[in-house]
């Protein structure tokens, strides 16, 4: 079997569309991006591509934010986003390949030390094919260039090491996280593209967007529900997860300890903890020395 197998199935699949192509991988590097839609004819009107952005997985090197480049210079290209994507698919009008190959190097054998891939064809009306477009098309958002470079921004926070290996990569990487920005009413609105706020304002929302490895597409539910996780995960805040309350100087204590910061330190990542629960989830602190209880204040 040639080296480039994968590649030749998903090209010669591409050349002989007349109506409609569609791609759906979780990772594309730009170069493969750009070689499938240069393999599909021009009188193709429209390459709708589906993907999924995570800072982690930019920052290991798997997928390009960067193929935004092409829906921007080609008006055929549609670039969506699908956090929780995880199938392979390539259609060409009736017809469909499915597997395991993403639109990288690697999976498609465009490069040496190809992965061990499988794509078999189908017809695109097969009855599993059309669930999975179904749901994809229901949950999948438009990439934008905003998302595109905000992505990037993160990866490149991450500083993951040449050598970091895919799984090391997509894990935790920042179990010892505290949020940094005072004001998290400000992460969405940012995170969205509806406001831009002062350097250093952006700078530590880009370092909590990086920590949190928020995969770019998300709408705000999904969003917050994604931040109240994290938050949950947070050692010092096991006590709240009993249902009972935690002190401004019990948390700061547990943070210094932990973390070995100053005391100042400790006290306004507390701060910052407490801005963000009361934010994202319905906790809220006393007055004077004050303590997070779960629930609402009542008036």
């Amino acid at each position: 079997m040639e080296p480039d197998h994968i590649w030749q199935q998903i090209e010669g699949l591409l050349q002989h569309a007349s109506q409609s192509v569609t791609l759906i991988a979780p990772f594309i590097k730009k170069p493969v991006f750009e070689a499938a839609v240069a393999a599909v004819p021009t009188s193709v009107e429209r390459i709708n591509c589906v993907t999924r952005w995570t800072p982690a997985e930019v920052a290991a090197g798997v997928s390009d934010p960067e193929i935004i480049e092409l829906a921007e210079s080609d008006e055929r290209v549609r670039v969506s986003l699908c956090p929780a994507l995880h199938a392979k698919i390539y259609v060409a009008d009736d017809r469909c390949l499915i597997g395991s190959a993403n639109l990288t190097g690697k999976a498609t054998g465009r490069v040496s030390n190809a992965n061990f891939e499988l794509l078999l064809e189908a017809a695109t009306a097969h009855p599993e094919v059309q669930r999975v477009l179904a749901q994809v098309e229901a949950a999948a958002t438009d990439g934008t260039p905003h998302l595109a470079a905000l992505v990037r921004k993160q990866a490149e926070l991450l500083r993951v090491d040449a050598n970091t290996t895919q799984a090391e990569a997509v894990g935790d990487l920042a179990p010892l996280w505290y949020p940094a920005t005072r004001r998290p009413e400000n992460l969405y609105v940012f995170y969205s593209g509806r406001a831009t706020f002062a350097a250093a304002v952006e700078a530590g929302i880009l370092q909590d967007l990086a920590s949190l490895n928020m995969p770019a597409g998300l709408g705000e539910g999904d969003f917050n529900a994604a931040v109240r996780t994290r938050l949950h995960g947070i050692l010092e805040l096991k006590v709240l997860r009993t249902g009972e309350s935690l002190s401004n100087l019990e948390l700061e204590s547990a943070i210094a300890e932990r973390s070995g910061v100053s005391d100042a330190l400790a006290r306004r990542r507390t701060e910052n903890i407490a801005a963000w629960l009361q934010h994202f989830d319905q906790y809220y602190t006393e007055v004077g020395a004050w303590k997070l209880r779960q629930g609402r204040e009542l008036a």
